[in-house]
């Protein structure tokens, strides 16, 4: 059952791949030839580049993907906050076996959010985003503090 669900997660998480290179492709022909690549914490954007930077996160999105899954094949190379032993090993390498995947998933959610973000400011630079980085952020911070809550109580 375990490695059904890690199939799915991961097959999940290339998709999401895929779909962020297609997104990016579909919409690269009308984007304006200058397109913001940075913003402030207000939601400004303070730099500008060729349309060409769209392609900038997908290719670090698929980069991260191949560390990510690298990760998950090896978990026993992760630096954990505890001693792993003969006794906690199998469960703790299932915690972060299921972290990792959940961490790409946020973390492409992220990138894609901003991706939308930059393609629509290009043409109206009074949009928001949709999901505002503050948010993204405390959902990564948060998932971070269940994981390492989940890791004490197996140990």
């Amino acid at each position: 059952m375990e490695n059904i669900i890690f199939t799915a997660f991961d097959i999940f998480n290339f998709g999401l791949v895929v779909f962020f290179w297609w997104f990016t492709l579909k919409n690269y022909k009308s984007l304006p030839k200058r397109i913001p690549v940075h913003f402030d914490f207000d939601g400004k954007a303070d730099h500008f580049g060729s349309k060409r930077s769209s392609f900038l996160t997908p290719m670090l999105g698929t980069a991260l993907y191949f560390f990510f899954l690298g990760a998950v094949r090896h978990p026993q190379t992760i630096n954990f906050p505890i001693e792993i032993t003969d006794h906690n090993s199998s469960m703790q390498f299932l915690i972060v076996k299921i972290f990792i995947r959940w961490l790409f998933f946020l973390t492409m959610l992220i990138f894609m959010n901003g991706q939308d973000y930059m393609f629509r400011y290009s043409f109206d630079d009074t949009v928001k985003p949709k999901v505002p980085l503050p948010a993204s952020v405390l959902a990564v911070i948060g998932s971070m503090i269940a994981v390492f809550i989940l890791i004490a109580q197996f140990t």
